[in-house]
């Protein structure tokens, strides 16, 4: 195994890690909290703890003037699988009320859904006043699975790419605030990750069939993406385009982009006060039978 290699493998566990690492990171005092790691490879991973959790302050801040102001956010993040989607989406609701962030990954259509507006099943997810929707993949599947995968005719695909700029206007016109996000990895990036969930038990789900079949057609994706990109990109809904190979820089780039194009401010919010406990010198407490509770193991 060449040294290059180990050292990726090493930093795809490691990212693993980190994962677990950012969910306990709860203290603002990140000099604190954060891991004590001397070796200089984890010098990046420092400053990525400390941006991250900068970020999400701000992703509070955003959350709070969305409920505030009753805005509606849609925010569509596609690429290749294993681009990294889903790593970005988990770093900006991971700190955020899921009430108010939600995100949207739609399986494969019904029977039904097939026979409907093509738009229509995507309509029903979007943000009403005061909500942000994270579509982990959306309306663009026509461009790209679809297109690629033979699961749309040719005439369904045009119509689309005509009128899919159609609809994100009357959108945006609707007062909603539409972000769309494409990750961009490279060919070897791509077998690198995904031949690192072949390898991880814990991954292994991740990798469906379409993916595999996705990992042949390299070159009919990369055309696809470009025709989408070129047709789709307007003035009222453009394209962002993320540098994705390096997963946490990626992430610390979507998010602080994403947070550029919303105008918030910070809502002043009223202190909150822990009201006292109130007491009853009837009440007697009774105890819970030793069966009911969970095993002691660890």
């Amino acid at each position: 195994m060449s040294e290059e290699l180990y050292s990726r493998i090493r930093e795809e566990i490691l990212d693993s890690i980190d994962e677990e690492l950012e969910l306990e990171l709860e203290d603002a005092s990140t000099e604190n909290a954060r891991p004590n790691l001397a070796d200089r490879e984890t010098r990046f991973r420092r400053q990525y703890f400390v941006e991250l959790l900068k970020l999400q302050h701000e992703l509070v801040k955003l959350q709070d003037w969305v409920v505030a102001t009753g805005t509606r956010v849609a925010v569509l993040f596609e690429g290749r699988d294993a681009a990294g989607k889903g790593g970005v989406i988990k770093r900006i609701t991971q700190r955020l009320n899921p009430r108010v962030c939600r995100v949207v990954a739609l399986p494969a259509p019904s029977e039904r859904e097939k026979t409907q507006w093509y738009f229509q099943r995507y309509v029903n997810h979007l943000p009403g006043a005061g909500e942000i929707a994270l579509f982990d993949r959306s309306w663009y599947n026509r461009a790209g699975v679809e297109r690629v995968m033979g699961f749309c005719t040719d005439r369904e695909y045009e119509q689309f790419l005509r009128t899919a700029p159609e609809f994100e206007r009357m959108l945006v016109d609707s007062g909603i605030i539409l972000i769309k996000y494409w990750l961009s990895i490279t060919d070897e990036e791509q077998q690198f990750r995904f031949q690192c969930r072949i390898n991880d038990s814990l991954k292994q789900w991740k990798l469906s069939p379409m993916d595999l079949e996705s990992r042949k057609r390299w070159e009919q994706y990369t055309i696809a993406k470009e025709i989408m990109l070129e047709r789709t990109h307007t003035a009222e809904a453009p394209w962002w385009i993320v540098d994705a190979v390096d997963k946490k820089r990626a992430r610390l780039n979507c998010i602080g982009h994403f947070l550029s194009q919303v105008p918030y401010t910070e809502v002043q919010s009223k202190s909150i006060e822990l009201p006292p406990r109130e007491r009853s010198d009837d009440y007697q407490r009774i105890p819970m039978p030793e069966r009911m509770f969970v095993p002691s193991l660890f």
